[in-house]
């Protein structure tokens, strides 16, 4: 795990000073690789690649950029899984001089071309120069697990792991405010744009070249297809995504240092524990011994505190489990930590105690496991279980439920709607208008935030006038995904644009303590068999992660396997906010005011602190947004200056 630079001059002259602003790029991405720092710049200077390495494998040898002996170089940042089956593939091939997975990629480079991607088994960004050819390839893995921002400047095109490190050669640090109206809308972005005007992003299974002659092209190497498999039956699914998720496990395991896990007291972690431990043998003996699991916990206020549920696993495994008790002080004196490494805002308030965790865990292990993207590939979220009710009622009323977008009747998923206890206040803002409209648009106002900020947000004051239900449309309805099914649509729009996002957390706030966290879920042989099953056998009854709990609910203990309460990471943030935590945030939100942003109604937002609800996002969104301003607009002179 790294970080990655370079820049290189479309028009292939002379840039000046490129070896000390590669070395810019690595100091604002140095926390990505404490283990040690490389650049190379082209003998012609007019390409030059950073990076910054956190020694995962071959610790010894695999020191970035790397040349290989035809002159070709590569920046490279991630873990390819089937590094070593690919090296076994490759080796009368290409002559080996290291054991680290980077050469394997250059090796695969040189044999298969732009084609390489399709081969590697693992997250990565990376970019490499053909010394041969004149042109540079840059990719990114199937889900987003990597990052990789780039810009266009002056006709030079910079990039890097993270976008801080590009500030420095924007002609201004400005808000992007297509981004704006996207953020305003799900607390994330659609597309490649990102908060900062003039910086965009790679997007998931994406690949761009620079040709020859200076013009260059972005295409995508790699699709989910829903192509159901109605001949098998629910044994044969349940076997296979055991063998595949287990498979997957044993090669995110693959590392030169020692492997833990974060733990949160639910299905996706629990699994991707115990799991692990069948191929390390568990115990906590030693430092560097034995398999030990991560959690944060808030013991400050009720109903925030899953631990019970981690410790329950970890007894049953022999595992080591560590608690990091989180306090409202931890939040004042890490948030705006949190907002600099998330480089923009997205999602929930779920990453400051990702912060948290990822520093305790950091000072345990290099390497951790995490469940992200079981919600999305398996079907957690409860606001499936909410729409589909919708459906049923639908349905129901209409004598329809025999249609496609029917898997579950009426009377089946009464037993399931515990799981809606929590979300009465959704319940009610959601059947307020559009009741029983068709599902694209339902479930666009079910995720929408946009509406709940109208009285604090001066929507007049953003210029941006896209069409973000056309853009919702594009994904949601997408020609890869079927059309019948409502779970299918909904699960496909999380997986391509909320995934993204959690990663992005998952990733900045892992790599903000220079720890690499691995997601055995997202794999893509596993995600592309998920995506035959049938819906009907997904979530029959409406039973929330029905296939997960049918493939490995026996291997964990029964208080996880019954819960109906998992909130995912919550946080008392606006319990706080009425409280300890009142004066710290409107000094903030104050200092806004002063400023004087166009679209913040400031008032508005201070009365909105004392309505909030128990587990509402919305001051949350809002807050974040104020700091994101303070630490990179308001200090726009302090980035520029450094490339200077």
């Amino acid at each position: 795990m790294c970080g990655i630079t370079g820049l290189f001059r479309i028009d292939k002259n002379f840039y000046p000073n490129a070896k000390r602003h590669l070395e810019v790029m690595n100091h604002l991405q140095k926390h990505r690789g404490p283990d040690g720092e490389g650049i190379w710049v082209h003998p012609r200077s007019f390409i030059g690649f950073g990076h910054v390495r956190l020694s995962i494998i071959d610790l010894g040898t695999g020191a970035q950029p790397m040349l290989a002996p035809n002159g070709d170089c590569i920046s490279y940042n991630g873990e390819i899984y089937n590094y070593l089956e690919l090296r076994e593939e490759l080796r009368n091939f290409y002559q080996f001089r290291t054991s680290s997975d980077t050469e394997v990629i250059l090796a695969a480079w040189q044999k298969w071309g732009p084609d390489c991607v399709k081969h590697l088994r693992g997250m990565f960004a990376f970019a490499i120069w053909n010394e041969a050819e004149g042109t540079l390839f840059c990719a990114r893995d199937r889900f987003g697990i990597k990052p990789l921002y780039y810009t266009r400047q002056n006709g030079v095109f910079y990039f890097a792991s993270e976008a801080k490190a590009l500030l420095p050669f924007l002609p201004d640090i400005s808000m992007n405010e297509d981004a704006f109206q996207s953020y305003l809308t799900f607390q994330l972005s659609l597309d490649e744009t990102t908060l900062f005007k003039g910086i965009e992003k790679l997007l998931p299974g994406h690949c761009l070249e620079f040709c020859r002659d200076g013009s260059y092209k972005i295409s995508k190497y790699w699709e989910v297809y829903y192509n159901l498999d109605w001949d098998h039956s629910e044994h044969y699914f349940i076997e296979r995504c055991k063998a595949l998720l287990e498979d997957s496990v044993r090669l995110h395991l693959r590392a030169d240092v020692p492997v833990g896990a974060y733990v949160s007291g639910g299905l996706d972690s629990g699994i991707i524990s115990a799991l692990a431990t069948r191929h390390t043998g568990g115990g906590s003996s030693g430092e560097n011994g034995g398999f030990k699991t991560f959690i944060g916990k808030f013991t400050c206020c009720d109903g925030f505190d899953e631990s019970m549920y981690a410790r329950d696993l970890a007894q049953k495994y022999g595992m080591a489990l560590y608690e990091e008790d989180i306090t409202c002080q931890d939040f004042i004196n890490d948030i705006r930590k949190v907002i600099y490494h998330l480089d923009e805002p997205v999602a929930g308030p779920g990453s400051f105690p990702q912060y948290c965790v990822s520093r305790m865990a950091a000072r345990h292990r290099k390497v951790v496991l995490g469940g992200q993207g079981g919600d999305e590939i398996f079907g957690g979220y409860t606001r499936y279980l909410l729409a589909y009710f919708e459906q049923c009622i639908k349905g129901a009323i209409e004598g329809t439920l025999n249609n496609g977008n029917f898997i579950v009747t009426y009377e089946s998923i009464i037993p399931n709607l515990r799981n809606l206890h929590n979300y009465k206040p959704l319940m009610q803002s959601f059947w307020k208008e559009g009741l029983f409209d068709d599902i694209s648009s339902r479930y666009f106002r079910l995720i929408n935030r946009a509406p709940n900020l109208e009285a604090e947000i001066n929507i007049e004051a953003v210029s941006s006038k896209r069409d973000i239900q056309a853009i919702f449309n594009n994904i949601f309805l997408g020609d890869n995904v079927g059309h019948t099914a409502y779970f299918d649509l909904m699960t496909h729009f999380d997986f391509k644009t909320l995934l993204p996002a959690l990663l992005q957390v998952e990733d900045r706030m892992s790599m903000a303590h220079g720890l690499e966290s691995r997601v055995p879920f997202l794999d893509h042989p596993l995600i592309e068999f998920m995506a035959t099953i049938p819906p009907n056998v997904k979530f029959k009854n409406g039973e929330l992660k029905r296939m997960l709990l049918k493939s490995f609910g026996d291997i964990l203990p029964a208080s996880i396997t019954a819960r109906k309460d998992k909130m995912g990471f919550p946080v008392p943030l606006n319990q706080w906010m009425k409280t300890d935590l009142r004066e710290f945030v409107l000094d903030i939100f104050l200092t806004q005011e002063k400023i004087g942003r166009p679209y913040f109604n400031t008032q508005k937002i201070i009365e909105a602190i004392e309505k909030e609800g128990k587990f509402s996002r919305k001051v949350w969104g809002l807050l974040s947004l104020e700091l994101w301003h303070q630490e990179f607009i308001d200090k726009a002179g302090s980035y520029r200056k450094m490339a200077c």
